[in-house]
């Protein structure tokens, strides 16, 4: 067996661990809890624990811990040992079912909007079962719920599940239409992960990164990504190193890490994973991350996930590869005849009815103040949401719109010119890079979502408003005499009015914001403006109707989400203000002093000595200087009014409209100086420093 064969889900409690560990009885009503979501009583959660315990203590863990996911949209633990002290002044190593399936973390320390109060302290985690426990750093994580004393959802992974059980159940009721009773429908994901690596001594240099994530100054490099040679480029010996590592540890948690490469961007790179069950996804990508970030610190690198980290060049998406599955069944499969798979053409209009309905709560799902520096350019979808088919199933839907039969041009081959080259048959769609939700063969991707982003948000709202979708035709076909004509009617009725949705072309196009507009799509280009879309009362109604999120969970969430993006632009504006203060304006101060003394020392040898371009250069400098000096008052007094204002929607708006320019106003002047400062006064390390490193 191959060391990777050998070494893969070694720190996983999985199902293979579990036949081995586990009483068979146990072990079936287990699997039926994973499975069926039937309830796991604390007979069978008490063996289960012992096995889990015992097998972990076997593999070096001293502690246990609830493994949840708070609206702080990261990770958040709290350790435990196993050991119980005895009279004897001896131990045991213990750990029971209500240890495992129940935690009590305190609730009012974490974001809730409103939900808890400071005095109202206590909470829950519960034990997630659909997601493996795990060893990490000798801790056995158990992934867990996270809910208030009064059991509102204060984490991401809860509306998550719900979420999931509600596109089961609707899928389940429109795949009994076409006779077929299945056991489980669950949607998958497969989430690519774009990240940069810097060197430490780089990334040290800079307040801003360390604070901010991303840089909030610095001048285009000399060379960008214009010459498209990073891309797919040989990975460097330093990165090489650490994408091992970093593998190897994935593969021990069970993460399958498919696919490494060097994207556009210099210093940027991917990780990509085969597809799991969506909840289990969002945990593998969340523990990824963090493994990212720990690791890079063993060869000298950091890793950074903004998703914006430098300015005019590619940024950090984190394209969520989204589908549904029945019984290990592909419903979004087209298969080899998608124009006669009516199944296939029902799931098809059902994503196209939920993000033309629902385009407002999918945008706001991935809204971040990180993200809005990100989209619209650079690869990154812009902020106007439209679904791309690709030439076959446009036509395809176009046929069923206009009642037309649908002629295929057949399977294409590809003849490279050369014998020695292999034939082969041409997929029947392209790639859309622009594209914010791309059908992509037998899933759609959702390009939109950012770097840094938790991704329970936006796949807890595709898999809701899907769900409704399904539901719907459910609803207005149940009890149908004529399946299939009334199934056909219907779809050819719904693709008539969310035709406006499909869109094949070159999103980044001047032509496309025009035409969105007539069609009457949304284009929400800033957090402050998705936001909203949240609480809108349509969109409560199909949280509250699905149970996925009542009324008071949607609210906190919107407040949690508002709160977060002003407080991030807060710390940017601050950070801004202090480098500009502390490390810009002297370094032009003391360049411009040695400016200043070569004209003296010129003129004090002769008085006829051309010093006019020093002149001209300190005039530039001391310009500068001013201009720096009176942007940072003017930023200053910018977050002073916004962080006054009260009310969170037009607190976020203040620093949107107010303390960004007044930022953005700041680095413009200091990166002018970045040119013509000499380079060992600048005080941070530079982009072209940065960026390109053996």
């Amino acid at each position: 067996m191959s060391k990777i064969s050998d070494e893969y889900g070694s720190l996983v409690f999985n199902d293979q661990v579990m036949q081995e560990r586990l009483p068979k009885a146990t072990y079936r009503v287990l699997s039926q809890t994973v499975k069926e979501g039937k309830p796991l009583n604390l007979e069978v959660a008490n063996i289960v624990a012992h096995a889990m315990k015992e097998w972990a203590i076997e593999l070096g863990a001293t502690h246990y811990t609830h493994w949840f996911q708070p609206l702080t949209g990261i990770t958040s633990e709290k350790h435990d040992s196993f050991i119980s002290p005895q009279g004897s002044g001896r131990i045991l190593l213990s750990f029971s079912g209500k240890e495992l399936i129940q935690g009590e973390p305190d609730a009012s320390s974490f974001p809730s909007g409103g939900l808890r109060a400071t005095f109202e302290a206590r909470g829950y985690t519960a034990w997630d079962p659909t997601s493996y426990a795990f060893i990490k750093d000798e801790v056995l994580c158990i992934p867990t719920a996270f809910v208030s004393y009064t059991g509102e959802a204060l984490d991401k992974k809860t509306p998550l599940l719900r979420s999931m059980d509600a596109i089961s159940r609707e899928a389940k009721r429109v795949l009994a239409l076409f006779n077929k009773q299945v056991t489980t429908v669950s949607t998958t994901v497969g989430p690519e992960q774009e990240y940069f690596l810097i060197k430490e001594s780089d990334y040290q240099e800079r307040l801003d990164l360390i604070l901010t994530g991303r840089t909030l100054f610095g001048a285009d490099p000399c060379k960008g990504q214009e010459l498209e040679e990073h891309y797919f480029g040989a990975i460097r010996p330093t990165v090489n190193r650490f994408m091992q590592e970093l593998d190897d540890e994935l593969w021990k948690l069970g993460i399958p890490a498919k696919t490494k490469h060097n994207e556009v961007a210099p210093s940027q790179h991917e990780l990509a994973p085969v597809f799991l069950t969506t909840n289990a996804a969002v945990d593998a990508n969340l523990l990824t991350m963090e493994l990212m970030r720990k690791l890079a610190s063993h060869h000298g690198l950091v890793c950074l996930q903004h998703e914006k980290p430098f300015a005019g060049i590619n940024g950090n998406g984190k394209h969520n590869n989204w589908s549904i599955s029945a019984d290990d069944a592909n419903l979004l499969d087209p298969g080899s005849t998608p124009d006669e798979n009516l199944q296939f053409l029902v799931f098809l209009t059902a994503v196209i009815k939920a993000v033309d309905e629902y385009q407002g709560l999918l945008r706001m799902s991935v809204a971040s103040a990180g993200n809005d520096h990100r989209l619209g350019a650079n690869e990154a979808p812009p902020a106007i949401i439209s679904i791309f088919l690709g030439d076959e199933l446009e036509a395809i839907v176009r046929s069923i719109i206009d009642a037309t039969p649908y002629a295929s041009d057949g399977a294409k081959t590809m003849d490279l010119g050369s014998p020695v080259l292999p034939t082969f048959i041409k997929d029947n769609t392209d790639r859309n890079r622009t594209s914010p939700f791309a059908f992509t063969g037998n899933k759609f991707e959702f390009r939109m979502p950012g770097g840094e982003i938790n991704l329970s948000d936006a796949n807890m709202v595709l898999n809701t408003i899907v769900a409704k979708a399904l539901a719907d035709f459910a609803d207005a076909l149940e009890g149908s005499k004529n399946f299939e004509v009334d199934a056909k009617a219907y779809m050819k009725q719904v693709l008539t009015d969310h035709q406006r949705i499909i869109f094949n072309g070159n999103n980044y196009g001047e032509e496309w914001l025009s035409e969105a507009a007539k069609r009457g799509l949304l284009n929400l280009e800033s957090t402050p403006e998705a936001l909203p879309q949240y609480i809108a009362a349509e969109s409560i109604e199909l949280f509250e109707n699905f149970g996925v999120l009542n009324r008071i969970e949607v609210q906190s969430r919107y407040e949690v989400k508002l709160e977060h993006y002003s407080k991030k632009i807060n710390i940017e504006g601050l950070v801004t203000a202090r480098m500009a203060r502390a490390r810009f304006i002297p370094a032009i101060v003391e360049f411009s002093a040695t400016v200043a003394s070569s004209i003296a020392t010129k003129l004090s040898i002769s008085e006829d000595m051309d010093v006019s371009a020093e002149e001209d250069l300190l005039a530039k400098l001391n310009s500068g200087l001013v201009t720096i000096t009176k942007g940072v008052e003017a930023l200053q007094k910018a977050i002073e009014v916004a962080a006054a204002l009260e009310d969170s929607l037009e607190n976020a708006r203040a620093y949107r409209t107010k303390v960004i320019p007044a930022m953005n106003a700041v680095r413009a002047a200091v990166d002018e100086m970045e040119i013509i400062v000499g380079h060992d006064y600048w005080p941070v390390p530079t982009y072209n420093h940065i960026l390109f490193y053996t």
